[in-house]
Protein backbone atom coordinates (compact mmCIF):
# COMPACT_ATOMS: atom_id res chain seq x y z
CA UNK A 1 0.00 0.00 0.00
CA UNK A 2 1.17 3.80 -0.90
CA UNK A 3 0.76 6.26 1.39
CA UNK A 4 1.24 10.11 -0.11
CA UNK A 5 1.34 13.30 1.98
CA UNK A 6 -1.12 15.87 0.04
CA UNK A 7 -1.88 19.37 1.86
CA UNK A 8 -0.77 17.65 5.32
CA UNK A 9 -3.21 15.12 5.01
CA UNK A 10 -2.05 11.42 5.02
CA UNK A 11 -4.03 9.28 2.46
CA UNK A 12 -3.52 5.51 2.50
CA UNK A 13 -4.14 4.88 -1.31
CA UNK A 14 -4.76 1.93 -3.53
CA UNK A 15 -4.62 2.19 -7.46
CA UNK A 16 -7.81 0.55 -8.01
CA UNK A 17 -9.54 3.21 -4.96
CA UNK A 18 -8.00 6.00 -6.45
CA UNK A 19 -8.96 5.43 -9.76
CA UNK A 20 -12.66 4.58 -8.87
CA UNK A 21 -12.51 8.67 -7.62
CA UNK A 22 -10.72 9.30 -10.75
CA UNK A 23 -14.11 7.69 -12.86
CA UNK A 24 -16.44 9.29 -10.51
CA UNK A 25 -14.83 13.06 -11.41
CA UNK A 26 -14.75 11.75 -15.05
CA UNK A 27 -18.33 10.54 -15.68
CA UNK A 28 -19.69 13.68 -14.67
CA UNK A 29 -17.76 15.67 -17.45
CA UNK A 30 -18.76 13.48 -19.86
CA UNK A 31 -21.36 11.40 -21.87
CA UNK A 32 -22.30 7.47 -20.32
CA UNK A 33 -21.65 6.36 -24.33
CA UNK A 34 -18.07 8.09 -24.02
CA UNK A 35 -17.53 7.00 -20.21
CA UNK A 36 -18.71 3.24 -20.78
CA UNK A 37 -15.98 3.47 -24.84
CA UNK A 38 -13.31 4.89 -22.96
CA UNK A 39 -13.09 5.04 -19.49
CA UNK A 40 -14.46 1.91 -18.36
CA UNK A 41 -11.79 -0.25 -20.08
CA UNK A 42 -8.65 1.43 -18.54
CA UNK A 43 -7.42 -0.80 -15.91
CA UNK A 44 -5.46 0.11 -12.81
CA UNK A 45 -1.98 -1.67 -12.16
CA UNK A 46 -0.01 0.31 -9.51
CA UNK A 47 0.69 3.46 -7.67
CA UNK A 48 4.03 4.37 -7.16
CA UNK A 49 4.58 7.80 -5.77
CA UNK A 50 2.19 10.03 -7.17
CA UNK A 51 2.48 7.91 -10.65
CA UNK A 52 -0.41 6.12 -11.01
CA UNK A 53 0.09 3.33 -13.89
CA UNK A 54 -2.88 2.18 -16.23
CA UNK A 55 -3.25 -0.71 -18.47
CA UNK A 56 -4.93 0.62 -21.74
CA UNK A 57 -6.69 -2.01 -24.48
CA UNK A 58 -4.39 -0.45 -27.84
CA UNK A 59 -2.71 2.18 -29.28
CA UNK A 60 -5.41 3.28 -31.06
CA UNK A 61 -7.12 3.30 -27.35
CA UNK A 62 -3.99 5.65 -26.40
CA UNK A 63 -3.87 7.71 -29.42
CA UNK A 64 -7.65 8.60 -29.34
CA UNK A 65 -7.89 9.38 -25.57
CA UNK A 66 -4.51 11.62 -25.91
CA UNK A 67 -6.57 13.41 -28.59
CA UNK A 68 -9.79 14.02 -27.11
CA UNK A 69 -9.33 13.54 -23.39
CA UNK A 70 -6.25 14.83 -22.57
CA UNK A 71 -6.90 17.86 -20.52
CA UNK A 72 -10.25 15.95 -18.93
CA UNK A 73 -7.84 13.43 -17.78
CA UNK A 74 -4.77 15.61 -16.12
CA UNK A 75 -7.68 17.56 -14.58
CA UNK A 76 -8.74 14.55 -12.77
CA UNK A 77 -5.62 12.95 -11.49
CA UNK A 78 -4.53 16.32 -10.18
CA UNK A 79 -7.44 16.77 -8.51
CA UNK A 80 -7.69 12.57 -7.12
CA UNK A 81 -3.77 12.36 -6.37
CA UNK A 82 -2.45 15.89 -6.48
CA UNK A 83 -0.51 18.71 -8.81
CA UNK A 84 2.61 16.34 -9.18
CA UNK A 85 0.12 13.31 -9.91
CA UNK A 86 1.08 11.55 -13.42
CA UNK A 87 -0.62 8.63 -15.50
CA UNK A 88 1.78 6.03 -17.25
CA UNK A 89 0.09 4.35 -19.84
CA UNK A 90 0.66 0.38 -20.77
CA UNK A 91 -0.96 -1.31 -23.65
CA UNK A 92 -2.12 -4.62 -22.79
CA UNK A 93 -1.86 -6.02 -26.13
CA UNK A 94 -3.84 -9.00 -24.81
CA UNK A 95 -1.09 -10.48 -22.89
CA UNK A 96 -0.30 -10.43 -19.12
CA UNK A 97 0.76 -6.87 -18.08
CA UNK A 98 3.56 -8.60 -16.42
CA UNK A 99 4.79 -9.89 -19.96
CA UNK A 100 5.06 -6.55 -21.45
CA UNK A 101 6.76 -3.88 -19.40
CA UNK A 102 5.71 -0.55 -20.64
CA UNK A 103 7.72 2.91 -20.47
CA UNK A 104 6.16 5.47 -18.05
CA UNK A 105 5.16 8.83 -19.86
CA UNK A 106 4.09 11.40 -18.04
CA UNK A 107 0.80 13.00 -17.69
CA UNK A 108 1.34 15.36 -20.50
CA UNK A 109 0.36 12.62 -22.82
CA UNK A 110 1.97 13.70 -25.85
CA UNK A 111 5.73 11.23 -25.53
CA UNK A 112 4.34 7.80 -27.42
CA UNK A 113 3.15 4.81 -25.95
CA UNK A 114 5.88 2.26 -25.85
CA UNK A 115 6.22 -0.76 -25.47
CA UNK A 116 9.53 -2.95 -24.59
CA UNK A 117 10.15 -6.16 -26.87
CA UNK A 118 12.81 -8.62 -25.59
CA UNK A 119 14.48 -8.75 -28.52
CA UNK A 120 18.53 -7.00 -29.36
CA UNK A 121 18.87 -4.54 -31.28
CA UNK A 122 19.46 -4.47 -35.45
CA UNK A 123 21.92 -2.82 -36.51
CA UNK A 124 19.64 -1.16 -39.22
CA UNK A 125 15.77 -0.58 -38.97
CA UNK A 126 13.44 -3.80 -39.67
CA UNK A 127 10.65 -1.41 -40.77
CA UNK A 128 8.51 -4.19 -38.84
CA UNK A 129 5.10 -2.97 -37.31
CA UNK A 130 5.18 -4.98 -33.85
CA UNK A 131 1.20 -4.89 -33.62
CA UNK A 132 1.33 -7.17 -36.69
CA UNK A 133 1.99 -10.38 -35.66
CA UNK A 134 0.09 -14.03 -35.45
CA UNK A 135 -1.67 -13.62 -32.67
CA UNK A 136 -4.07 -11.05 -33.82
CA UNK A 137 -4.56 -12.44 -36.70
CA UNK A 138 -7.60 -13.37 -37.44
CA UNK A 139 -7.61 -17.26 -39.38
CA UNK A 140 -10.48 -18.16 -41.72
CA UNK A 141 -10.90 -20.09 -45.04
CA UNK A 142 -9.80 -17.80 -47.14
CA UNK A 143 -6.41 -17.51 -45.85
CA UNK A 144 -5.90 -21.02 -44.45
CA UNK A 145 -2.93 -21.77 -46.71
CA UNK A 146 -1.05 -18.75 -46.62
CA UNK A 147 -1.46 -18.58 -42.46
CA UNK A 148 -0.09 -22.31 -42.32
CA UNK A 149 3.16 -21.15 -44.27
CA UNK A 150 3.78 -18.43 -43.04
CA UNK A 151 3.80 -20.33 -39.26
CA UNK A 152 6.11 -22.92 -40.92
CA UNK A 153 8.09 -20.25 -42.14
CA UNK A 154 8.55 -18.64 -39.05
CA UNK A 155 9.19 -21.33 -37.25
CA UNK A 156 12.18 -22.82 -39.92
CA UNK A 157 13.21 -19.37 -42.14
CA UNK A 158 14.97 -20.62 -45.22
CA UNK A 159 14.38 -24.59 -44.34
CA UNK A 160 11.38 -25.31 -45.80
CA UNK A 161 9.85 -25.81 -49.76
CA UNK A 162 7.92 -22.44 -49.29
CA UNK A 163 10.68 -20.27 -50.71
CA UNK A 164 9.48 -17.87 -52.03
CA UNK A 165 6.52 -17.79 -50.21
CA UNK A 166 4.41 -15.76 -52.56
CA UNK A 167 0.87 -14.24 -50.64
CA UNK A 168 -1.32 -12.41 -53.24
CA UNK A 169 -5.08 -11.41 -53.01
CA UNK A 170 -6.85 -8.27 -53.27
CA UNK A 171 -6.62 -4.74 -51.16
CA UNK A 172 -7.33 -4.89 -47.30
CA UNK A 173 -7.42 -8.75 -46.87
CA UNK A 174 -4.06 -8.97 -44.76
CA UNK A 175 -1.58 -9.41 -46.56
CA UNK A 176 0.42 -7.16 -45.14
CA UNK A 177 -0.48 -8.35 -41.80
CA UNK A 178 0.67 -11.72 -42.58
CA UNK A 179 3.87 -11.33 -44.25
CA UNK A 180 4.85 -8.89 -41.34
CA UNK A 181 3.95 -11.25 -38.70
CA UNK A 182 6.31 -13.69 -39.68
CA UNK A 183 9.42 -11.33 -39.85
CA UNK A 184 7.88 -10.39 -36.10
CA UNK A 185 7.73 -13.79 -35.39
CA UNK A 186 11.42 -14.98 -36.90
CA UNK A 187 12.77 -12.23 -34.48
CA UNK A 188 11.21 -12.82 -31.43
CA UNK A 189 12.24 -16.75 -31.38
CA UNK A 190 15.61 -16.31 -33.57
CA UNK A 191 16.68 -12.61 -32.67
CA UNK A 192 19.87 -12.67 -34.39
CA UNK A 193 18.35 -13.12 -38.29
CA UNK A 194 18.76 -10.02 -39.95
CA UNK A 195 15.09 -9.47 -41.15
CA UNK A 196 14.00 -6.54 -43.10
CA UNK A 197 10.92 -5.75 -44.71
CA UNK A 198 9.68 -2.98 -47.33
CA UNK A 199 7.65 -2.15 -49.82
CA UNK A 200 8.99 -2.41 -53.71
CA UNK A 201 7.95 0.87 -54.29
CA UNK A 202 10.75 1.69 -51.74
CA UNK A 203 12.97 -0.95 -52.80
CA UNK A 204 12.94 1.32 -56.17
CA UNK A 205 13.10 4.48 -54.26
CA UNK A 206 16.20 3.16 -52.57
CA UNK A 207 17.73 1.84 -55.87
CA UNK A 208 17.73 5.42 -57.55
CA UNK A 209 19.21 7.26 -54.84
CA UNK A 210 21.92 4.38 -54.41
CA UNK A 211 22.61 5.10 -57.96
CA UNK A 212 22.20 9.18 -57.66
CA UNK A 213 24.75 9.01 -54.62
CA UNK A 214 27.27 6.08 -56.49
CA UNK A 215 26.78 3.97 -53.28
CA UNK A 216 24.89 0.63 -55.93
CA UNK A 217 27.87 -1.65 -54.51
CA UNK A 218 26.73 -0.88 -50.71
CA UNK A 219 22.95 -1.36 -51.72
CA UNK A 220 22.96 -4.65 -53.50
CA UNK A 221 25.54 -5.99 -50.57
CA UNK A 222 23.02 -4.61 -47.96
CA UNK A 223 19.91 -7.31 -49.21
CA UNK A 224 22.07 -9.83 -50.42
CA UNK A 225 23.47 -10.15 -46.61
CA UNK A 226 19.80 -10.71 -45.44
CA UNK A 227 18.33 -13.84 -43.90
CA UNK A 228 14.47 -12.86 -44.80
CA UNK A 229 13.79 -10.54 -47.28
CA UNK A 230 10.17 -9.55 -47.21
CA UNK A 231 9.06 -7.35 -50.02
CA UNK A 232 4.96 -6.08 -50.17
CA UNK A 233 3.46 -5.11 -53.51
CA UNK A 234 6.45 -6.37 -55.32
CA UNK A 235 4.11 -5.74 -58.48
CA UNK A 236 5.14 -2.22 -58.43
CA UNK A 237 8.25 -3.22 -59.88
CA UNK A 238 6.09 -3.52 -63.29
CA UNK A 239 8.21 -1.54 -65.99
CA UNK A 240 10.92 -0.57 -63.86
CA UNK A 241 13.65 -2.92 -65.47
CA UNK A 242 16.89 -1.86 -64.06
CA UNK A 243 15.24 -2.51 -60.39
CA UNK A 244 13.58 -5.98 -61.51
CA UNK A 245 17.59 -6.81 -63.13
CA UNK A 246 18.76 -6.06 -59.86
CA UNK A 247 15.79 -7.76 -57.82
CA UNK A 248 16.84 -10.39 -60.32
CA UNK A 249 20.59 -10.79 -58.82
CA UNK A 250 19.39 -10.33 -54.89
CA UNK A 251 16.91 -13.15 -55.50
CA UNK A 252 19.24 -15.21 -56.66
CA UNK A 253 22.18 -14.57 -54.27
CA UNK A 254 19.42 -14.88 -51.09
CA UNK A 255 17.85 -18.42 -52.57
CA UNK A 256 21.26 -19.93 -53.62
CA UNK A 257 22.26 -19.43 -49.95
CA UNK A 258 18.71 -20.49 -48.13
CA UNK A 259 17.69 -17.21 -47.07
CA UNK A 260 14.08 -16.81 -46.51
CA UNK A 261 12.07 -14.58 -49.43
CA UNK A 262 8.20 -13.12 -49.06
CA UNK A 263 6.71 -11.57 -51.31
CA UNK A 264 3.12 -9.92 -51.41
CA UNK A 265 1.46 -8.99 -54.53
CA UNK A 266 -2.04 -7.87 -55.73
CA UNK A 267 -2.15 -11.07 -58.52
CA UNK A 268 -0.44 -14.43 -58.98
CA UNK A 269 2.66 -14.53 -60.91
CA UNK A 270 1.38 -15.68 -63.63
CA UNK A 271 -0.80 -12.46 -64.15
CA UNK A 272 2.07 -9.80 -63.48
CA UNK A 273 2.54 -8.65 -67.51
CA UNK A 274 5.24 -6.57 -67.48
CA UNK A 275 7.28 -8.19 -65.28
CA UNK A 276 10.40 -10.15 -66.27
CA UNK A 277 9.78 -13.82 -67.10
CA UNK A 278 13.11 -15.25 -64.77
CA UNK A 279 11.28 -13.34 -61.75
CA UNK A 280 7.88 -14.83 -62.51
CA UNK A 281 9.63 -18.38 -63.05
CA UNK A 282 11.33 -17.82 -59.60
CA UNK A 283 8.88 -16.60 -57.88
CA UNK A 284 6.86 -20.20 -58.45
CA UNK A 285 9.69 -21.99 -57.45
CA UNK A 286 8.11 -22.03 -53.82
CA UNK A 287 4.65 -21.41 -52.97
CA UNK A 288 2.08 -18.92 -54.11
CA UNK A 289 -0.57 -19.05 -51.75
CA UNK A 290 -4.18 -16.62 -52.36
CA UNK A 291 -6.04 -14.64 -49.70
CA UNK A 292 -9.55 -14.36 -50.48
CA UNK A 293 -12.32 -12.42 -48.70
CA UNK A 294 -13.01 -13.47 -45.21
CA UNK A 295 -16.33 -15.23 -45.19
CA UNK A 296 -19.01 -14.21 -42.82
CA UNK A 297 -18.19 -16.42 -40.01
CA UNK A 298 -14.76 -14.77 -40.23
CA UNK A 299 -15.74 -11.08 -40.83
CA UNK A 300 -17.79 -11.89 -37.43
CA UNK A 301 -14.57 -12.80 -35.50
CA UNK A 302 -12.54 -10.00 -37.07
CA UNK A 303 -15.24 -7.28 -35.95
CA UNK A 304 -15.40 -8.67 -31.93
CA UNK A 305 -11.51 -9.17 -32.26
CA UNK A 306 -11.56 -5.18 -33.10
CA UNK A 307 -14.23 -3.65 -31.10
CA UNK A 308 -12.55 -6.10 -27.72
CA UNK A 309 -9.12 -4.11 -28.82
CA UNK A 310 -11.02 -0.37 -29.21
CA UNK A 311 -13.19 -1.02 -25.96
CA UNK A 312 -16.44 -1.12 -27.78
CA UNK A 313 -19.26 -2.51 -26.40
CA UNK A 314 -21.94 -3.77 -29.51
CA UNK A 315 -24.45 -5.66 -29.32
CA UNK A 316 -24.68 -8.77 -31.70
CA UNK A 317 -26.99 -7.90 -33.76
CA UNK A 318 -24.98 -4.33 -35.34
CA UNK A 319 -21.73 -6.76 -35.80
CA UNK A 320 -23.71 -9.18 -37.88
CA UNK A 321 -25.08 -6.36 -40.40
CA UNK A 322 -21.75 -5.06 -40.03
CA UNK A 323 -20.20 -8.28 -41.31
CA UNK A 324 -23.11 -8.92 -43.78
CA UNK A 325 -23.06 -5.85 -45.62
CA UNK A 326 -19.29 -5.23 -45.65
CA UNK A 327 -17.94 -8.42 -47.28
CA UNK A 328 -14.44 -8.14 -49.56
CA UNK A 329 -12.30 -5.77 -47.46
CA UNK A 330 -11.27 -5.95 -43.73
CA UNK A 331 -10.29 -2.43 -44.12
CA UNK A 332 -13.56 -1.65 -44.72
CA UNK A 333 -14.69 -3.56 -41.69
CA UNK A 334 -12.48 -1.54 -39.08
CA UNK A 335 -13.04 1.52 -40.97
CA UNK A 336 -16.60 1.26 -39.55
CA UNK A 337 -15.67 0.66 -35.97
CA UNK A 338 -13.79 3.74 -36.09
CA UNK A 339 -16.42 5.73 -37.78
CA UNK A 340 -19.38 4.13 -34.69
CA UNK A 341 -16.34 5.42 -32.27
CA UNK A 342 -16.42 8.53 -33.64
CA UNK A 343 -19.70 9.22 -33.76
CA UNK A 344 -20.80 7.98 -30.57
CA UNK A 345 -18.00 9.87 -28.58
CA UNK A 346 -17.85 13.09 -30.69
CA UNK A 347 -21.81 13.76 -31.18
CA UNK A 348 -22.76 11.55 -28.77
CA UNK A 349 -24.74 9.22 -30.63
CA UNK A 350 -26.28 5.63 -29.44
CA UNK A 351 -24.61 2.84 -30.93
CA UNK A 352 -27.46 2.18 -32.59
CA UNK A 353 -28.47 -0.40 -35.91
CA UNK A 354 -29.82 3.04 -37.73
CA UNK A 355 -26.26 4.83 -36.46
CA UNK A 356 -24.79 1.64 -37.94
CA UNK A 357 -26.69 1.39 -41.10
CA UNK A 358 -26.06 5.05 -41.95
CA UNK A 359 -21.97 4.32 -41.79
CA UNK A 360 -22.06 0.88 -43.34
CA UNK A 361 -22.97 3.32 -46.70
CA UNK A 362 -20.84 5.47 -46.60
CA UNK A 363 -17.95 3.07 -46.10
CA UNK A 364 -18.71 -0.04 -47.99
CA UNK A 365 -18.13 -0.64 -51.37
CA UNK A 366 -19.70 -3.82 -51.85
CA UNK A 367 -22.57 -3.27 -49.77
CA UNK A 368 -26.13 -6.02 -50.94
CA UNK A 369 -28.89 -3.55 -50.82
CA UNK A 370 -31.84 -5.42 -52.25
CA UNK A 371 -34.43 -2.50 -53.57
CA UNK A 372 -37.86 -3.74 -55.11
CA UNK A 373 -39.98 -1.67 -57.01
CA UNK A 374 -42.52 -2.17 -53.72
CA UNK A 375 -39.97 0.32 -51.79
CA UNK A 376 -39.25 2.93 -53.97
CA UNK A 377 -43.26 3.04 -54.08
CA UNK A 378 -43.85 3.23 -50.71
CA UNK A 379 -40.93 5.77 -50.59
CA UNK A 380 -41.81 8.05 -52.84
CA UNK A 381 -45.90 7.64 -52.02
CA UNK A 382 -44.75 8.86 -48.26
CA UNK A 383 -42.46 11.57 -50.01
CA UNK A 384 -45.39 13.48 -51.79
CA UNK A 385 -47.90 12.26 -49.19
CA UNK A 386 -49.88 10.15 -51.81
CA UNK A 387 -51.88 6.76 -51.38
CA UNK A 388 -49.85 3.97 -52.88
CA UNK A 389 -53.68 3.43 -54.93
CA UNK A 390 -53.29 6.75 -56.05
CA UNK A 391 -50.28 6.34 -57.82
CA UNK A 392 -51.43 3.26 -59.60
CA UNK A 393 -54.71 5.04 -60.74
CA UNK A 394 -55.52 6.42 -64.11
CA UNK A 395 -55.43 9.92 -62.15
CA UNK A 396 -54.24 12.69 -64.70
CA UNK A 397 -53.36 15.06 -61.44
CA UNK A 398 -50.46 16.68 -62.02
CA UNK A 399 -49.00 15.74 -58.60
CA UNK A 400 -49.70 12.07 -59.19
CA UNK A 401 -48.27 11.90 -62.00
CA UNK A 402 -45.20 13.49 -61.20
CA UNK A 403 -44.51 10.99 -58.26
CA UNK A 404 -45.85 8.04 -60.80
CA UNK A 405 -43.04 9.23 -63.43
CA UNK A 406 -40.48 9.48 -60.26
CA UNK A 407 -40.84 6.29 -59.04
CA UNK A 408 -41.04 4.80 -62.39
CA UNK A 409 -37.69 6.84 -63.05
CA UNK A 410 -36.31 5.11 -60.07
CA UNK A 411 -37.33 1.84 -60.06
CA UNK A 412 -35.36 1.55 -63.76
CA UNK A 413 -32.35 2.57 -61.88
CA UNK A 414 -32.16 1.23 -58.88
CA UNK A 415 -33.88 -2.45 -59.79
CA UNK A 416 -32.89 -5.27 -62.32
CA UNK A 417 -37.01 -5.39 -63.15
CA UNK A 418 -37.80 -5.31 -67.55
CA UNK A 419 -40.03 -2.24 -68.52
CA UNK A 420 -42.70 -4.42 -68.89
CA UNK A 421 -42.54 -5.41 -65.08
CA UNK A 422 -42.42 -1.66 -63.77
CA UNK A 423 -45.22 -0.73 -66.14
CA UNK A 424 -47.50 -3.64 -64.91
CA UNK A 425 -46.69 -1.99 -61.03
CA UNK A 426 -48.12 1.19 -61.66
CA UNK A 427 -51.20 -0.37 -63.09
CA UNK A 428 -50.75 -2.46 -65.99
CA UNK A 429 -49.50 0.51 -67.89
CA UNK A 430 -47.56 -0.30 -71.52
CA UNK A 431 -43.56 -0.29 -71.00
CA UNK A 432 -43.67 2.56 -73.29
CA UNK A 433 -45.06 4.52 -70.64
CA UNK A 434 -42.36 3.62 -68.58
CA UNK A 435 -39.65 5.10 -71.23
CA UNK A 436 -41.80 8.48 -71.42
CA UNK A 437 -41.73 8.50 -67.74
CA UNK A 438 -37.78 8.10 -67.67
CA UNK A 439 -37.01 10.20 -70.79
CA UNK A 440 -39.30 13.12 -69.16
CA UNK A 441 -37.55 12.89 -65.74
CA UNK A 442 -33.80 12.73 -67.25
CA UNK A 443 -34.91 15.82 -69.54
CA UNK A 444 -36.20 17.63 -66.72
CA UNK A 445 -33.09 16.95 -64.30
CA UNK A 446 -30.99 19.18 -66.55
CA UNK A 447 -32.53 22.52 -65.89
CA UNK A 448 -34.39 21.58 -62.81
CA UNK A 449 -32.21 21.31 -59.93
CA UNK A 450 -35.05 21.22 -57.14
CA UNK A 451 -36.19 18.09 -59.60
CA UNK A 452 -32.40 16.57 -58.56
CA UNK A 453 -32.05 17.50 -55.27
CA UNK A 454 -35.60 15.52 -54.67
CA UNK A 455 -34.37 12.31 -56.44
CA UNK A 456 -31.19 13.00 -54.45
CA UNK A 457 -33.31 12.46 -50.87
CA UNK A 458 -35.22 10.14 -52.33
CA UNK A 459 -32.55 7.16 -53.43
CA UNK A 460 -30.64 8.01 -49.68
CA UNK A 461 -34.02 7.15 -48.09
CA UNK A 462 -34.93 4.40 -50.29
CA UNK A 463 -31.15 3.02 -50.05
CA UNK A 464 -31.02 3.76 -46.28
CA UNK A 465 -34.32 2.08 -45.80
CA UNK A 466 -34.03 -0.96 -47.92
CA UNK A 467 -30.25 -1.56 -46.28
Amino acid sequence: MNEIIISKKKFLLEPAAIWRDCLRAIKDNVTLMTYNTWFVPIKPIELFSSTLKVQIPSQFFWEWIDEHYNTLITKTIHDVIGPEAKLAYVISDEKDIEEVPAVVINNSMNAPIVSEISKPKQDFESFLNPRYTFDNFIKGEGNQLARAAAGAISDNPGGTSFNPLFVYGGVGLGKTHLIQAIGNKILQTIPEKRVIYLSADMFTVEFVESIQNNTLNDFSNFYRKMDVLIIDDIQSLIGKEKTQDLFFQIFNTLHQLRKQIILSSDKPPKDLKGLDDRLISRFQWGLTADIQPPDLETRIAILKRKSEDYGMLISNEIIEYIANNITSNIRELEGCLIKLLANASLNSKEINLELTKSIVKEIATDIKINITIEDITKCVCVYFKIDENKIRDKTRRKEVVMARQIAMYLSKELTKSSLKTIGLHFGGRDHSTVIHAYNSIESSMQTDLQLKDTLNSLRNNIELNCS
